[in-house]
């Protein structure tokens, strides 16, 4: 797809968000089944299910996946997309590249070891290896137009209003 196409496709969206501002309100959803013998759940994922459990460092076997490894995926996807949306938009043609991100969780906080201690990803760092044909000040542009548009990222630097209920 090459800019003119993506213009082309979000044109007749960006026109119906702006007359019917309710109409780019959009419902995500993500629902999982409780294993009743182990210490899991089967998410419901895009193509499948995926077991999520205990990571290793909090007693898990490691070979169900790690909700912290889960929700990088979930950036990982987010920016990525973003960053091909952006480099489309801009013109830019990438070859290859990668985006990575790590994040850092101390077990000490989840398995309550230390009241002191927080619970959940206390640094999250997102890394582009992009080979492109823009140069450093035009990839740093991207690099921040990415940042600013993707989902995932925002979500995790302002974190949304969350409510827990019982159905």
């Amino acid at each position: 797809m090459n800019a003119d196409e993506l213009r082309a496709k979000q044109a007749p969206l960006k026109q119906l968000y702006r007359d019917q501002p309710e109409a780019a309100l959009v419902v995500a959803r993500a629902e999982g089944s409780l294993d009743p013998n182990e210490i899991a759940v089967a998410v419901d994922a895009w193509h499948g299910k995926v077991t999520a459990g205990l990571h290793k460092a909090g007693g898990g076997s490691g070979e169900e996946a790690c909700s912290a490894d889960m929700l990088l995926e979930a950036l990982v996807g987010c920016a990525g997309v973003t960053l091909r949306a952006v480099a489309t938009a801009m013109g830019v043609t990438i070859r290859s590249g990668k985006v990575i991100a790590e994040g850092l969780w101390d077990a000490r906080g989840t398995l309550g070891v230390d009241r002191n201690t927080p619970v959940g990803l206390t640094e999250v760092t997102v890394k582009f290896d992009v080979d492109c044909d823009a140069d450093r000040a035009k990839l740093e542009r991207m690099i921040q137009t990415t940042e600013r548009y993707c989902v995932i990222l925002q979500t995790l630097k302002s974190p949304p209003r969350i409510g827990m209920e019982i159905v």
